[in-house]
């Protein structure tokens, strides 16, 4: 199956202040974001994540690397048929209403007038604000313009939707809001590759991640495989086993409702306990592996 995204080699470097060396800023990214996908790019900031989407939208020439998008390269005028992009501050003219923004839009992709009219309606309905098409923009909530900025990001029907911290600044209502709107692109056959550096929106939403740290991708995989992978203790539940012989076995822990909480942090470990609660005849209720959450890895990089 052709990538929907496919970057190889991308490096990119800027001169220093007064010119006399080179910033490297990108270090060899490579990834690729198969059809469908919601794909994560997750990073501090400054880490390389806008200048990425920059050479990815050729808004940046990239100093040495390969970038195609559905099978196109990038800098074709074909493969930007296919793609929305949503930047992190979009900026519209204030004194134009939301339907004349999507219209201008549609005008720039050479939509004729029926064709423009049809899909501005469907995708005011799509974003949640039909009924309020004629408000200015000037006059809108930070949601709003997000939701706008979508908008003209869909009008041309677009295969592929790149979204630069679509969830900055907003609320929380505001962020849910827009986290069911993302989702609902996705089951409609879009892909869409988002960078953000707000966790929780990143692990309720993803199906890939990377993490990119000081121009070099870190981490990179399936969301549930990363996680599955990372492992921070183990808790082993043992019944039948009162305080005092848990104490003189080593199977201190926290009691809960006559039961005993083990933290364990290896598995070899693990077989030790086992062996203790044997000793004293207790039993083995469960053993929970307690995962890493996407925040827990992503700050174990930052730190390295």
């Amino acid at each position: 199956m052709m990538a929907a995204i496919e970057i190889q080699g991308l490096e990119k470097s800027y001169p220093s202040t007064f010119g006399t060396r080179r910033i490297p800023v990108l270090r060899g990214i490579n990834l690729t974001v198969e059809p469908g996908q919601i794909y994560g790019f997750l990073g501090p900031n400054g880490a390389g994540k806008t200048t990425t989407i920059k050479c990815m939208l050729g808004l940046l020439r990239p100093d040495r690397g390969n970038i195609r998008l559905l099978g196109r390269d990038s800098n074709s005028l074909e493969s930007r048929r296919h793609l929305g992009f949503l930047p992190e501050n979009p900026y519209f003219y204030e004194y134009l209403t939301i339907r004349e923004l999507l219209g201008f839009t549609g005008r720039l992709f050479g939509m004729s007038p029926a064709e423009r009219k049809r899909r501005v309606e469907e995708v005011l309905r799509q974003v949640g604000l039909w009924g309020r098409e004629e408000t200015k923009l000037g006059k809108c909530s930070k949601g709003m313009i997000q939701r706008a900025g979508l908008a003209q990001a869909l009008v041309q029907d677009p295969e592929v939707l790149i979204l630069d911290e679509p969830f900055s600044g907003l609320d929380p209502v505001g962020r849910k809001e827009l986290r069911d709107l993302v989702l609902s692109l996705k089951h409609s056959g879009r892909t869409i590759f988002f960078s953000s550096h707000i966790l929780q929106d990143m692990e309720l939403m993803v199906d890939r991640v990377a993490i990119i740290i000081n121009g070099r991708l870190v981490r990179e995989g399936h969301l549930d495989e990363l996680i599955s992978r990372s492992v921070r203790h183990y808790e082993l539940v043992v019944e039948g086993v009162d305080e005092k012989a848990a104490a003189r076995a080593g199977l201190s822990g926290e009691r809960r409702d006559n039961r005993t909480i083990i933290r364990v942090e290896t598995l070899e470990e693990v077989n030790s306990k086992i062996r203790a609660v044997q000793s004293v005849s207790g039993r083995i209720a469960a053993m929970i592996p307690v995962k890493l959450t996407l925040e827990d890895i992503f700050m174990r990089e930052v730190g390295k």
